[in-house]
């Protein structure tokens, strides 16, 4: 059977490495297995950073429309409540955004959410 040499291969699977690993620290971005550990460690952190991200600003977003409806006296859970029960559709994010940048708007969801509320009761 004849021999197989490896090419370039080698040399492209450590410089792709090495290059991913630039700016680590001392051997870390120097040879090739400790910049190996490091890297695959950095792309297990970031791939868990970016669920977390999610999450994170899911709670924001929470949090948010929870501050605005305090202030119009609803609570956060009779808000979402009263808005599914008119048939409101409306993601978290864009209910943040209406809260923070359009009061006027905010205020008209809340009284809307507030009259489904009311018409479930009865």
């Amino acid at each position: 059977m004849p021999r197989v040499k490896r090419g370039t291969n080698r040399r492209d699977y450590r410089h792709k490495t090495l290059r991913r690993a630039k700016g680590y620290f001392l051997t870390k971005s120097k040879l090739n297995r400790a910049a190996q550990e490091a890297v695959e460690k950095a792309l297990r952190y970031g791939y868990v950073g970016r669920r977390l991200k999610k999450r994170n600003f899911r709670s924001l977003w929470i949090t948010r429309i929870n501050a605005s409806c305090r202030a119009a006296e609803i609570s956060y859970s009779k808000f979402i409540n009263g808005l599914k029960r008119a048939g409101i559709e409306l993601n978290r994010k864009v209910l943040a955004d209406i809260a923070v940048n359009d009061a006027a708007g905010f205020l008209a969801l809340v009284e809307k959410a507030k009259a489904a509320q009311q018409a479930a009761v009865q």
